[in-house]
C-alpha cells in the first residue's frame, strides 16, 4: 500500500475513536509504524465549524508534534483541513454538524480526516471526508526530542 494510503487509513482511524482513551492507545500503535497522529472534536453550524476544523487540526498537529511551528507546516494542515471540510460543503451547507477530525503524518505525508455527522435534531446523516499535503520530510520536534533522548 502507498505511504500516503497509509497516513490516510491513520487519520480516518483516529477520526472514528469514540473516547480519549481509544485516541491514546491508537496514537501508540500509529506511533510504532512511524506514523504521529491527533484528534479533536467539533460541531455547530457548518459554515462556522469550518474555521474551527481547520484552526483545531492546526493546534492539535503542533501540540502532538506532527509540524513545527512554521508558516509552510501550519498552512498544510490548514490546507488539508479546508479541502477536507469543503469535502463535505455540499452536503452539510446550511446544518449542523459534529464530529470528529483525524490529523496523521508519516514523513511527507499530512492527513486531516473529517468524520461527522450532518443535519438537524435527530434528523443526521454521516459524512467523512480528507484532504492531503506533501510536506518537506524534515524532522518534527517530537523525532528531535526522540533523536536527542536516544542520544
Amino acid at each position: 500500500m502507498s505511504e500516503s494510503r497509509e497516513v490516510a487509513r491513520a487519520a480516518l482511524w483516529m477520526a472514528t475513536t469514540q473516547a480519549h482513551a481509544d485516541e491514546d492507545r491508537l496514537r501508540e500503535r500509529l506511533a510504532a509504524q512511524g506514523i504521529r497522529a491527533a484528534a479533536v472534536d467539533f460541531g455547530g453550524p457548518f459554515a462556522q465549524a469550518v474555521l474551527q476544523v481547520v484552526e483545531r487540526a492546526v493546534v492539535a498537529a503542533k501540540r502532538e508534534g506532527l509540524i513545527r511551528p512554521l508558516h509552510a507546516e501550519e498552512g498544510a494542515v490548514a490546507g488539508a483541513a479546508h479541502e477536507a471540510m469543503m469535502g463535505l460543503a455540499l452536503k452539510a451547507t446550511g446544518l449542523n454538524v459534529g464530529g470528529k477530525l483525524g490529523v496523521a503524518r508519516r514523513g511527507e505525508h499530512l492527513v486531516v480526516a473529517v468524520f461527522c455527522s450532518v443535519g438537524l435534531g435527530h434528523l443526521d446523516d454521516m459524512a467523512v471526508a480528507l484532504g492531503h499535503r506533501a510536506l518537506w520530510a524534515a524532522a518534527t520536534p517530537a523525532q528531535q526530542q526522540e533523536g536527542r533522548a536516544s542520544s
